[in-house]
């Protein structure tokens, strides 16, 4: 028959005890994550699953598009006024329109478009032929565009890619000089990183050299907030025709150095493709700038 101690348990017990706290004291206590906190989007519950929120992502270089940034940084007001007699309607289209109606777009009074040919010195549009072609195909007056990358290569090492990739000119009557899209970086830094005065070199290079290849003076897509947060308001580039990028009733007051705009994106949510914008001036206009 087993004998009892009286007592002798009791430093065992207290051992385990002791053991037992020092563990604890060497495992660290963790910060509630951040599903757990009073701040996460969803708080966990029985039987659910906590979300924690998501951060934007940098978009894969190649997908910028003309007017990427216009409703982020400067708002949408309204939509022009007036009529077709004294504008004439067109479309800017990318990649991410894909294969694009262009019979729809002409019957419902589109006359010019303008197609994205390249970007930086990577990247070329996939849909560039159905797009470009396309358009020609059903009447209108087309040309091309390039997205600038100051950050990536000089201005003239773009210009020639942009030529050699779709952006050339052709006294035909029907083909527009090329635009050079300079606009917010959506990439990083707002002005690529260059000071205005660097950014005017930028651009100045970029010109010139388009020039000097097609014998056109490329067209400049921007708006005025950027335009004057990034050149310092430059008001030098006056031969070059104006395509102003504002989403709203007017266009608002211009770019240093134009007293008028030839080309205007007032929205991205217009029938069929989204971008759409006015030619100042009737089609004999659009043509005239075609015909150089």
């Amino acid at each position: 028959m087993p004998v009892h101690r009286p007592g002798s348990p009791r430093p065992r017990r207290a051992f385990l005890a002791g053991a037992l706290i020092a563990v604890c004291a060497l495992v660290p206590i963790t910060p509630a994550s951040a599903a757990e906190s009073p701040d996460a989007t969803a708080s966990a519950t029985a039987g659910t699953t906590t979300t924690t929120p998501v951060t934007p992502t940098t978009p894969a270089r190649g997908t910028a598009r003309m007017g990427m940034g216009v409703a982020a940084h400067d708002g949408q007001d309204g939509l022009p006024t007036g009529t077709r007699a004294a504008q004439t309607e067109g479309v800017d289209v990318a990649s991410y329109q894909g294969n694009v109606s262009w019979t729809t777009l002409w019957n419902s009074g589109v006359r010019w478009s303008y197609n994205k040919a390249s970007e930086g010195t990577y990247y070329t549009n996939p849909y560039f032929s159905q797009q470009y072609t396309g358009a020609y195909g059903v009447g209108m007056i087309r040309g091309a565009y390039h997205f600038a990358t100051p950050d990536t290569t000089s201005g003239a090492t773009q210009a020639n890619y942009f030529v050699d990739h779709g952006g050339g000119w052709s006294a035909d009557g029907r083909t527009l000089p090329g635009t050079l899209d300079i606009e917010w970086n959506p990439y990083g830094d707002t002005c690529y990183g260059k000071s205005t005065s660097g950014m005017v070199s930028w651009i100045r290079d970029f010109l010139n050299q388009y020039k000097a290849r097609t014998g056109r003076n490329a067209v400049i897509y921007t708006s005025t907030t950027w335009w004057s947060q990034c050149t310092g308001n430059y008001a030098g580039f006056s031969a070059n025709p104006l395509w102003i990028a504002r989403y709203a009733s007017t266009a608002g007051t211009l770019p240093a150095g134009w007293s008028t705009y030839t080309m205007w994106q007032y929205t991205s949510s217009g029938p069929t493709v989204g971008d759409h914008d006015k030619f100042n001036g009737a089609p004999d206009r659009v043509q005239a700038l075609a015909k150089g």
